[in-house]
């Protein structure tokens, strides 16, 4: 007979742990900046490509457009980015939306990267312990969305 399943001895529960650490560990910078997780994950996608469709923006950030306009609404709000129509006077699709950082988004972007440092020192990984970490995290979500894709 097998026995109970220990909460400490499960993988899940550690990358549950793992999670809500790293992000309270941003959310005093964040709040600093007017800025949730999500939020930040929203720029940091930007910042490595400006201009992305929010389709586009969902896809990076693996999440549905439901998640993600709202979060884009708030950033707006807070002047970080703009969400653009495509123009049909012009031969575009006026449902196609594309967001594009503002120069106040633009600009929180240095302030991003020595939030994203922060972490790394915080956990006393090597750079190539936590390059090792991320690829087996990638590796390990990719497995399970294979399976869950199986079973749909």
């Amino acid at each position: 007979m097998d026995a109970t399943p220990r909460l400490g001895e499960q993988a899940c529960f550690a990358l549950y742990t793992a999670s809500r650490a790293v992000i309270g560990l941003y959310r005093p910078m964040l709040d600093r900046l007017g800025l949730t997780y999500p939020q930040f994950l929203v720029l940091m996608a930007l910042w490595e490509a400006d201009g992305r469709t929010v389709t586009a923006l969902g896809d990076a950030l693996q999440l549905d457009s439901g998640t993600v306009s709202p979060l884009l609404k708030r950033l707006e709000a807070a002047g970080f980015v703009e969400r653009r129509r495509g123009s049909t006077s012009s031969g575009g699709d006026e449902r196609r939306v594309t967001v594009h950082l503002t120069e106040s988004g633009a600009e929180l972007e240095r302030r991003g990267c020595e939030i994203t440092q922060v972490v790394g020192t915080a956990s006393g990984m090597s750079y190539e312990d936590l390059i090792a970490l991320r690829d087996k995290l990638n590796e390990f979500t990719e497995a399970i969305r294979t399976r869950e894709n199986a079973t749909d």
